[in-house]
């Protein structure tokens, strides 16, 4: 277990934005059974989740999850975290948006306190000393226990971690930046990774799995297909092939999945304090799981780190 601030987490957090798309009703209950079942207890979702969906709205996810947390009753056992700004019909941080969707992101949760909030993207429209204040007020009331960055560069996070100093705010206690095998530069070159070590900030990187590419589901020389693949053919090139052929190779060397391998590799690096990643089936979670133990050797670092150099 790992801590950010005072909460301790596991070391994988069961990412929430296919339930309700890529996971149905049951599907999603199912997979969340498992990841408790296991003595897991961090969530993530958003309140945009799964938005882009056709004739859904967002909130799908929050719904599904508020309900099978009133189900299980666990409530007291899970760590929630949730996001704000990126609803198709409320985006932004002004402060009085922010309220609106916090209301209904407890309403949906079934939940008085959100443990992690975040601000879902940056918000240049909006001075930061607003909605920083915004959810200072949010932790004074109750309503969140802390509240983190999603999607923001280190210079814009340095100027929140300043005005909140300034101001006398409660500020940022977590990341949540793209982060993974073929996708580095922003935390490592963009110096989101340096920022965090010298602020105590946690690291929870989303898109662990790359959408599904470093799963080894798509090669070289296969058609790619499936409800995610339009998300990941940026990557679908020589340079992106060759970090899948070589976390492939250590997953068959280890007797494990290229999933846990690929999860392994991120749990590893500096700061990180636990990837986010997500399954539309439970058949695909023991593999999330297993990240959760697998140590990779200097030696299998070293090779990953080689090969997805290009994405550094």
């Amino acid at each position: 277990m790992k801590r950010i601030a005072d909460l301790r987490v596991s070391p994988v957090c069961l990412g929430g934005n296919v339930f309700g798309w890529t996971a149905d009703s049951a599907a999603s209950e199912q997979i969340l059974d498992a990841y408790a079942d296991a003595g897991q207890d961090f969530i993530d979702t958003a309140d945009a989740y799964s938005a882009w969906v056709p004739g859904h709205s967002g909130g799908e996810s929050e719904s599904l999850i508020g309900g099978w947390l009133r189900k299980r009753r666990l409530r007291d056992r899970m760590v929630i975290a949730t996001k704000v700004g990126k609803h198709p019909s409320r985006r932004g941080l002004r402060p009085a948006n922010l309220r609106v969707c916090l209301d209904g992101s407890r309403r949906r949760l079934g939940v008085e306190t959100i443990d992690l909030y975040y601000a879902h993207s940056d918000d240049a429209h909006v001075p930061v000393a607003e909605w920083v204040g915004a959810f200072d007020a949010m932790i004074a009331d109750g309503a969140i226990r802390h509240y983190g960055l999603s999607n923001f560069s280190a210079e814009r996070t340095t100027e929140v971690l300043e005005v909140a100093k300034a101001e006398g705010l409660a500020a940022p206690v977590v990341l949540q930046p793209q982060y993974h095998l073929v996708h580095r530069s922003e935390v490592e070159a963009g110096g989101l990774a340096e920022l965090a070590a010298a602020n105590g900030l946690a690291i929870v990187p989303y898109y662990g799995l790359a959408a599904g590419f470093l799963t080894g589901k798509y090669r070289a020389d296969e058609p790619m297909h499936g409800a995610r693949a339009a998300r990941v053919k940026h990557w679908a090139n020589a340079e992106g092939f060759a970090v899948v052929d070589a976390v492939v190779d250590i997953a068959n060397d280890l007797d494990v999945e290229p999933a846990t391998v690929a999860l392994a590799w991120l749990r590893q690096q500096p700061g990180v304090t636990a990837p986010i990643a997500s399954v539309s089936t439970v058949e695909q979670l023991p593999a999330v799981l297993a990240a959760g133990e697998l140590k990779l050797t200097r030696g299998q670092l070293n090779r990953l780190n080689k090969v997805s150099a290009p994405f550094a």
